[in-house]
């Protein structure tokens, strides 16, 4: 089978005249996730790295509009100059994930426990629809309530309802400084047993990342906010938890960006993301665990990280068993979507709108 042809456009005219040239595509951004792209590619690809830049950015509105294929690491050191950042935390900035990407996949990291996911900051999109036309979605100020909820839709539709050429966010001051407490726990059971009490309590944590360490879970708590009453606000924190070992500065630091890059990931593993309820750790983790498989649980367990080291057709099977889905971020498969699937929604009656002609892969 031949390669495929990649088009890189520069500007949404160009993008446009590339979705009316084609019968079938997919879109690339960074390449952070290529379990996206399915084992058949498209004849067509669209390379968005060059549909790149800042187009607006009010720090005293907390909002900012970027074409789709910026970077992430760009946004951030851009948003850090005026003490800003998105709190849910995107995952691989340093790989060369984009925004449009981070949209398209759905993808948030830790910080998602407390301030929401990428949907929750996502306030507007302009995206070119399976007819070529440019789309807008949503606004550019927070206070904005007009018309349909596209930009939520295509956060996680994986570039099958359009290509998208702008979005604009909202963002947050960055908290003054961080501090971790590192949380050993005896079970399974146990580590459970804390996790809903804490989500029962009035703590105020940024994240809470579950990580499997010589055969034991180990919770890490991170709290943020002014550096002054910080240090008060982790001993109270402690003493409720009757434990907890606060790690040190550098520590703290090298902790929470091994888990937004999933440095922990063993190479040549595939990864995926697994969104998971309490009541459902046990099962997973006694699977995973079988497999000798790699894993974290992030944001209070609402979703599992995991490093498969078999083929992509034994996770779906597992997962299937389980009464799970999954999204294959790293590796390939037939399709990125693992295990069980939703029943046709409101989104397939959408697609044949947008996409009527069918340039874009297929929902299921």
């Amino acid at each position: 089978m031949s390669a495929p042809t990649v088009v890189a456009p520069t500007s949404n005219q160009e993008l446009q005249e590339a979705v009316c040239a084609c019968s079938h595509l997919a879109v690339r951004g960074g390449g952070s996730k290529p379990g996206l792209s399915p084992e058949q590619p498209a004849p067509v690809t669209l390379d968005l790295r060059l549909l790149s830049g800042l187009l607006e950015y009010d720090p005293g509105e907390f909002t900012f509009t970027a074409r789709a294929g910026t970077p992430l690491k760009t946004v951030a050191a851009t948003l850090a100059e005026h003490g800003q950042y998105l709190p849910f935390d995107p995952p691989w900035v340093d790989q060369g994930a984009t925004l449009g990407g981070t949209v398209a996949a759905g993808l948030s990291g830790a910080g998602r426990y407390r301030y929401g996911g990428v949907r929750d900051f996502l306030l507007g999109v302009r995206f070119v629809d399976g007819q070529g036309r440019l789309v807008r979605g949503g606004g550019k100020v927070v206070k904005n309530a007009a018309g349909f909820a596209l930009p939520k839709l295509l956060v996680g539709s994986l570039g099958r309802l359009g290509v998208l050429a702008e979005v604009t966010f909202k963002v947050f001051p960055q908290p003054e400084q961080y501090t971790t407490l590192r949380l050993p726990q005896p079970s399974l059971e146990a580590a459970l047993a804390t996790l809903a009490a804490l989500a029962r309590s009035s703590f105020d944590l940024e994240a809470l990342e579950w990580v499997e360490e010589e055969g034991h879970p180990v919770l890490y708590l991170r709290q943020g906010g002014l550096a002054a009453p910080l240090a008060e606000r982790q001993a109270a924190l402690r003493s409720w938890l009757g434990g907890g070992e606060p790690l040190a500065a550098a520590d703290e630091v090298r902790f929470w960006h091994t888990a937004r890059e999933l440095a922990w990931v063993p190479e040549g593993s595939l990864c995926a993301k697994v969104p998971l309820r309490l009541e459902q750790v046990a099962a997973l983790d006694a699977l995973l665990s079988a497999y000798g498989a790699p894993r974290r649980y992030s944001a209070g367990a609402a979703w599992a990280w995991v490093a498969w080291p078999a083929a992509a057709a034994e996770l779906h099977r597992a997962l299937s068993q389980l009464r799970l889905g999954g999204l294959l971020l790293k590796g390939q498969a037939p399709s990125p979507l693992l295990g069980i699937r939703s029943a046709p929604t409101l989104s397939d009656r959408i697609k044949g709108v947008l996409d009527p002609f069918n340039r874009f892969p297929p929902l299921g």
